[in-house]
């Protein structure tokens, strides 16, 4: 599928050499996979940033093209005389970094998909670094956000799903496999007493993220299919929309204070597209840190908005080529 304006917003310009390498940024998620060449200032460089659909639809071959589609495009757009360092790819987790590979929990066609093996091999490049979308995130923030400065912090993404980051005494953390920072998978209900198994539902991202918010709107009378629609009927004074969109909050603001409990944050930085349904989101999670908090430590951690908008994916992939001394 050819791409069109829509899946490239920077209209192609022509740009001059830049005198320190480039990094190929990669972000791939449960709606879409994008990618872009990002400079070592963390500029996204106008004309070669490409997204393309993914989804939990699409078969592995669909989301595989979509991935080799958007890198072909970017490297098309690459500035004449520029030197690319690397390839660097947020995925959503669970992740091998052993083996390069990703079985995303909202991709439910990639198990053990050696998605850097496909980078490697369609862009040509030979180092190239997969790390959890979340550790982006938050590395994205730390190196040009909202979190410069900080010791102890999250990113936070809340969008198709929801993952996050984690930064302790100024390291980020990575864990036994690189999948530390699944805060999406904390238990945030007591799962029914028959229940066997697996149950996402109980969890953060089963409870929060936007399509699951819809879908619990939609069970109650809510008429709309999307988070966009979410929002705007809130905006215009639909009581059921709105009390989905504190929900939303509500729970993103208890998994904050539990995880502050356990490691003692300082700050939370929030993205992704559903954190920006309604313009004081942000501050519904605030407010519902400071109000469930177990401890009389917890209230007044900051919680804020991402400082890179839809740029910090990228900003956060390009990071693992640009700035490999974060890296655990």
């Amino acid at each position: 599928m050819p791409l069109t304006e829509t899946d490239a917003p920077d209209a192609p310009a022509p740009t001059p050499a830049f005198a320190s390498p480039l990094a190929l940024a990669i972000d791939v998620g449960g709606t879409k996979v994008e990618s872009a060449l990002v400079a070592a200032d963390a500029t996204v460089l106008a004309g070669t940033r490409h997204r393309a659909p993914t989804g939990a639809g699409s078969s592995a071959d669909e989301i595989a093209d979509a991935v080799g589609r958007v890198i072909d495009a970017t490297l098309a757009a690459t500035p004449p005389g520029s030197v690319i360092a690397g390839a660097g790819i947020g995925c959503a987790g669970p992740i091998s970094i052993e083996r390069g590979s990703v079985s995303p929990l909202n991709l439910h066609a990639w198990r053990d998909f050696p998605l850097a093996e496909l980078v490697r091999e369609r862009s040509g490049l030979d180092h190239v670094v997969l790390r959890l979308d979340g550790l982006c995130i938050l590395l994205a923030e730390l190196w040009a956000g909202a979190l410069q400065g900080s010791r102890n912090a999250m990113g936070l993404v809340v969008s198709t799903g929801i993952g996050g980051g984690l930064l302790l005494e100024g390291k980020l953390m990575g864990g036994r496999t690189g999948n530390a920072g699944h805060v999406g998978q904390i238990q945030l209900h007591t799962r029914a007493a028959d229940s066997h198994g697996l149950d996402l539902s109980v969890t953060l991202e089963g409870i929060a993220a936007g399509p699951n918010i819809v879908s619990w709107a939609r069970e109650h009378g809510f008429a709309g299919t999307s988070g966009e629609e979410l929002g705007a009927a809130a905006a215009a004074g639909d009581p059921l929309a709105r009390a989905a969109i504190e929900r939303s909050a509500h729970a993103v603001g208890e998994g904050i204070a539990s995880v502050c409990a356990l490691v003692d944050l300082e700050a939370v930085a929030i993205g992704g597209g559903f954190s920006k349904v309604s313009p004081d989101y942000i501050d519904l999670v605030q407010a519902a840190v400071d109000e469930v908090a177990p401890l009389s430590t917890i209230p007044g951690v900051r919680v804020l908005p991402s400082a890179l908008s839809g740029d910090g994916p990228l900003i956060g992939a390009s990071g693992l080529v640009h700035h490999p001394h974060y890296l655990p």
